[in-house]
């Protein structure tokens, strides 16, 4: 099985686990920002459908990889909370709800970072302040993008539950890859070069996911009780990330019967993933 093979390869130290996780999906990562040297060119209804697929595949792994192992995990490792009843969801849902929260309060922060940087005027910017000042702001953007998804990964390997987290890994790095592309496309498309600035963005802005994976597996092996919160956390910032800005990025162009096929099939993907690794 595939489980075996992996902790075979890496073990069963769950942060040794989710450090193995993070490079899985980094790596896919980099390799959708290297499609660019390939695929030079792809139409925005291509980039659509493909955001869509990662769409869909984020949002089922939310609920089949986060939401409902960490409701499960709640009268297991949350003293006080009874195996039924109206208080089991509560950890899951507070997590939920503060990762909305931190993910909205970083979309408010980042299209300001340009003021920290060159200050609000920027009538006196050369060119290259401006371009700087420009790949910076993208950097920080799309690092934001990916934190939930690395974090969700370290999660489901500090829980323990195998199945579940490769599960997850899978479907994170699937998505990751048309994601990974479309950062290397709109870098190109904002004037950046495509080597040196495309693809570069586009693997540096994967690699923010290894020390969360590792952060997040560290965590709830260590402190057991915070799992449900976490995996709540961790699905609250990816579902913000779908509706705030895949949805409406997918939807901007005309192409939302296609970005509509690519969430579906997304989802199945998903959804097959995790009946047949828990098979």
């Amino acid at each position: 099985m595939l489980e075996q093979l992996f902790v075979d390869l890496v073990g069963t130290n769950p942060v040794v686990q989710g450090l193995a996780g993070g490079v899985v999906i980094a790596s896919l990562n980099m390799l959708g920002a290297l499609l660019i040297l390939v695929f030079r060119d792809p139409t925005e209804r291509a980039l659509d459908g493909a955001l869509g697929f990662a769409a869909g595949v984020m949002l089922a792994a939310s609920f089949t990889s986060l939401i409902v192992p960490g409701i499960d995990a709640t009268s297991v490792v949350v003293p006080g909370v009874a195996a039924t009843g109206l208080l089991k969801p509560l950890p899951v849902l507070v997590g939920i709800a503060v990762g909305v929260l931190l993910l909205d309060q970083a979309d408010h922060w980042v299209p300001h970072v340009h003021v920290l940087i060159t200050g609000r005027k920027r009538a006196d910017q050369t060119v290259s302040q401006a371009k700087v000042a420009s790949v910076i702001l993208f950097i920080v953007a799309i690092t934001i993008h990916n934190m939930p998804e690395g974090l969700a990964v370290g999660v489901a390997f500090g829980s323990g539950d195998i199945e579940n987290a490769m599960a997850l890994m899978l479907a994170i790095g699937l998505q990751n890859i048309p994601e990974g592309l479309a950062v290397s496309v709109a870098a190109v498309n904002a004037g950046f070069d495509r080597t040196r600035y495309a693809v570069l963005t586009g693997v540096r802005s994967g690699l923010v996911e290894i020390p969360l994976t590792v952060l997040g597996a560290y965590a709830v092996a260590v402190a057991a009780p915070i799992l449900p919160y976490a995996m709540g956390f961790a699905a609250g910032g990816m579902l913000f990330v779908i509706s705030d800005e895949i949805v409406p990025e997918t939807h901007a162009r005309g192409n939302e019967r296609l970005a509509t096929a690519g969430t579906m099939l997304g989802v199945c993907v998903m959804l097959y993933l995790d009946v047949a690794l828990a098979a």
